[in-house]
């Protein structure tokens, strides 16, 4: 499979920290998670809704992802929640015919995990991602007008660290980077050796109900 994710657009990511930034002048006070209430249950306003995106580019290659969430915080310092994947990656033959010079190929991957944010700094948390996705792949040989189709599907297990503007009751801008430590030949996070690339994302979270 061909599935690179080496570019993500890095005007998105400041845009949003900057957003974040000019709307809090007390950055100290990002990690505002509530207990009040009668006893331990359901808080409304630590339940969030949000997700991220991917735009990436390679040689020949466009990459383009949503991710919609739905999480929780469930302490000052831990949120948890349901991610869920579309993806679409398309690769073009090489126009000078050294890389790939007849091969075209579109893939749709499709999927979803839970995930856990330890924010052990208010701006910096450590996140631990198991997913399950699909893979529909198409590919097309020019040269002999020959196309094939696969169907895979593989565990993940995404491990990183992140940045973020979090305030719980209001909202949440973050960029993390992670890694497949699944071991999985068929994870959608591999490179066409199997190798492990880099899956940087980047997103927002609003919460439904803000104080």
């Amino acid at each position: 499979m061909m599935i690179q994710k080496y570019v993500l657009i890095a005007a998105v990511l400041s845009m949003a920290a900057g957003v974040s930034l000019g709307q809090d002048r007390e950055p100290y006070h990002v990690n505002t998670y509530s207990d009040e209430g009668n006893g331990n249950g359901f808080l409304k306003q630590n339940l969030f809704i949000g997700g991220g995106l991917e735009l990436g580019f390679a040689a020949n290659q466009f990459n383009v992802g949503v991710n919609p969430e739905v999480g929780y915080s469930l302490t000052r310092w831990l949120d948890a929640g349901l991610v869920v994947n579309f993806n679409y990656v398309s690769v073009s033959p090489d126009p000078s015919g050294y890389y790939n010079p007849d091969l075209s190929e579109k893939e749709f991957i499709y999927g979803g995990g839970v995930f856990a944010r330890a924010f052990f700094l208010p701006f910096l948390f450590a996140a631990v991602q198991p997913e399950y996705n699909w893979t529909h792949d198409t590919q097309k040989y020019e040269a002999y007008a020959t196309t094939y189709t696969y169907n895979v599907n593989a565990s993940s297990l995404l491990l990183g660290l992140g940045y973020a503007h979090r305030e719980v009751g209001s909202g949440t801008y973050y960029v993390a980077i992670m890694f497949d430590a699944g071991g999985s030949k068929w994870s959608p996070y591999n490179d066409v050796n199997g190798h492990p690339l880099p899956v940087i994302r980047a997103g927002f979270d609003l919460f439904v109900h803000k104080r």
